[in-house]
């Protein structure tokens, strides 16, 4: 566990909520069930994988799983968590064997979308 503060778990949690375009009359809860049980108390803080890693399986889930609204989130969460740009690419095209082609194109094109929204400046690999 983190250690984190309430305060600081109900912002993640309406950061997050705002994000995933949560209907008001459940957003309290849904962000704090999130929170509890996936960040940042949850799965991305247990032992064994880093944050890295947890976010390279994560994109390749949601991309096979034909998620884009979370796979965009979760491509441009996994940038700051140390993914290249070009591993993010190995993956989706990985997806494209494992999890078939429709599902690695519509990836790719969210990639793209998240890697054009980001500044000139940011590493690619």
């Amino acid at each position: 566990m983190t250690g984190r503060s309430e305060e600081e778990k109900q912002q993640i949690a309406r950061a997050i909520t705002e994000a995933l375009a949560t209907p008001d009359e459940i957003r309290d809860d849904w962000g704090r069930m999130i929170v509890d049980m996936v960040l940042p108390d949850g799965v991305w803080s247990r032992p064994g994988l880093n944050r890295r890693d947890r976010s390279l399986i994560t994109i390749a889930a949601l991309c096979a799983l034909h998620r884009p609204n979370e796979l965009k989130i979760h491509i441009g969460s996994g940038l700051g968590n140390g993914l290249t740009r070009e591993e993010i690419c190995e993956v989706l095209m990985h997806m494209a064997i494992y999890g078939g082609f429709p599902v690695a194109v519509e990836g790719m094109a969210i990639a793209k979308s998240v890697f054009d929204a980001q500044p000139d400046d940011q590493p690619s690999g």
